[in-house]
């Protein structure tokens, strides 16, 4: 078993459910301070941030002699529930070349390759590497958020698995909620009660006539087009009420140019929609959670590095990642990561060449990069 595999067994093993997700979930503790004894060991300065109580992040940085290029590797401590899932989540099974459990694939993978190719790389370098494994991804990437606010880097890796493609691109999302106001009134005298359930019925028609259009747009050359769609619905207290109010909750997913202004435009144009076919129409919006798109530079420097030592193909992803932050923060920032599949599902594997192959281009890339 070569190192990167032993190190991706003992991550697996250590219970790292997202507290966030999973009410009683095991959090990050355990895991950072595992990873913040093994960076140390390795030699490693390290960095424990731990803003908010029980949600820490560690920050390896292995110092260069100067005036070298800094690169920032990046992959997230935290998992989905092991609820649900086929066989013990944190109990590595190896079979056919795939290595299961939870976190395998998403994506204590990227974790310990980046881990184990930072420490191989570290020695003669002229500019710095920072491992930074951070907290919560899964939910609001709190990890990521809190280790820009201390650290930057000329460039940036974020490991997730993506079948060894290199993501210079992927969507980003708003939230919002809306509420249709109507008037609480007993269910025997229609003339004083208006139906707010009802009212929500006409937003729901526009909005998915808004996906329609967005899905038969031009797009982005690799991410394709935005999205909108119900989440949640909630109103009504009882059956012989008319209800005073229906809140709908909705998710929009953006392409880069596209961001929160462009939902609260869209929501409006709805309004005004409703408002024209029915007077007493009545309706308010909140917008929630945003989260960027992500897109690369083309000339980005660690694009041109990584590209080359690897020969891989670019490509985009549908999901969101903490890459946006990054990028966002002023690091160029790419993702590229593991074969593998079962993220968030009930079975979960990673692809042990891959694993060895992106432990290899990440340690070719840090030598070159920071040289």
């Amino acid at each position: 078993m070569t190192p990167t595999q032993s190190l991706l067994e003992q991550l697996i093993a250590i219970d790292s459910v997202n507290p966030s997700l999973v009410a009683g979930g095991a959090g990050e503790m355990q895991i950072a301070h595992f990873i913040k004894h093994w960076l140390e060991s390795n030699g490693f300065e390290t960095h424990w941030l731990e803003t908010i109580a029980g949600r820490p992040s560690v920050v390896g940085i292995a110092k260069g002699s100067g005036g070298g290029r800094s690169l920032m590797l990046n992959g997230h401590m935290d998992t989905v529930t092991t609820s649900g899932y086929n066989g013990n989540p944190l109990e590595p099974r190896v079979e056919h070349g795939k290595m299961h459990g939870r976190g395998s694939y998403d994506m204590k993978s990227g974790l310990a390759a980046m881990l184990i190719a930072a420490a191989r790389a570290r020695a003669g370098l002229r500019g710095d590497v920072l491992v930074a494994c951070v907290s919560d991804e899964e939910d609001s990437s709190l990890g990521t958020e809190e280790v820009l606010r201390h650290f930057r880097a000329d460039a940036g890796i974020v490991t997730e698995p993506t079948e060894l493609e290199i993501v210079t691109a992927h969507k980003g999302f708003v939230w919002a909620s809306i509420t249709t106001h109507g008037v609480a009134a007993h269910g025997s005298r229609p003339h004083l009660g208006v139906d707010a359930i009802a009212k929500i019925g006409r937003v729901l028609t526009e909005l998915e006539a808004l996906d329609l259009r967005l899905r038969s747009e031009v797009g982005h050359p690799i991410l394709g087009t935005g999205s909108v769609h119900a989440s949640i619905i909630s109103g009504g207290e009882e059956r012989s009420s008319y209800p005073a109010q229906c809140i709908l909750e909705i998710e929009r997913r953006t392409i880069p140019s596209e961001n929160a202004a462009t939902l609260e435009a869209e929501i409006k144009t709805i309004f005004e929609t409703c408002r024209a076919a029915d007077p007493n129409f009545n309706a308010s919006y909140q917008i929630g959670l945003e989260r960027q798109p992500l897109e690369t530079p083309k000339n980005a420097a660690i694009l041109e590095v990584l590209q080359r030592k690897t020969g891989a193909k670019l490509s985009g992803a549908s999901y969101w990642a903490d890459a946006a932050l990054m990028q966002a923060a002023g690091i160029d920032t790419v993702m590229y990561g593991v074969i593998g599949a079962g993220a968030h599902a009930a079975e979960e594997w990673v692809d042990l060449d891959s694993l060895e192959v992106l432990t290899e281009d990440l340690f070719q890339t840090i030598k070159e990069f920071c040289a």
